[in-house]
């Protein structure tokens, strides 16, 4: 079983990791400007990850045969997209994708 240092220890390290690699590009790209073409690509990056993301949870591999879908995370998206363009808000997204996946669950026992 491992000490409670090396658990405090291995809890602050990953905190502070984590802590930096969200504030040190804020503070890197504090000094310098960005072209506009970068910035231009840069802003299809939340587009292009939440896709991978829920293309990745609708879709089930199997080796050698084609994907499967995962009918109870692709219901529960429905609404959840939905809401999205209706709201572009990240608040209401989230909430209604947790009801959905909560109902979706329920109901498929």
């Amino acid at each position: 079983m491992p000490s409670f240092n090396f658990v405090l220890l291995t809890i602050v390290g990953t905190g502070v990791v984590t802590w930096l690699s969200r504030i040190i590009p804020f503070v890197v790209l504090k000094k310098f400007q960005l072209s506009k073409g970068v910035i231009e690509f840069l802003s299809f990056v939340p587009i292009a990850i939440m896709s991978a993301l829920w293309f990745e949870n609708i879709f089930v591999q199997h080796i050698g045969h084609l994907p499967s879908i995962e009918w109870g995370n692709f219901l529960a998206s429905l609404p959840n997209v939905a809401s999205a363009i209706i709201s572009k808000n990240l608040l209401v997204i989230v909430i209604v994708g947790v009801i959905s996946l909560g109902v979706i669950r329920l109901l498929m026992g």
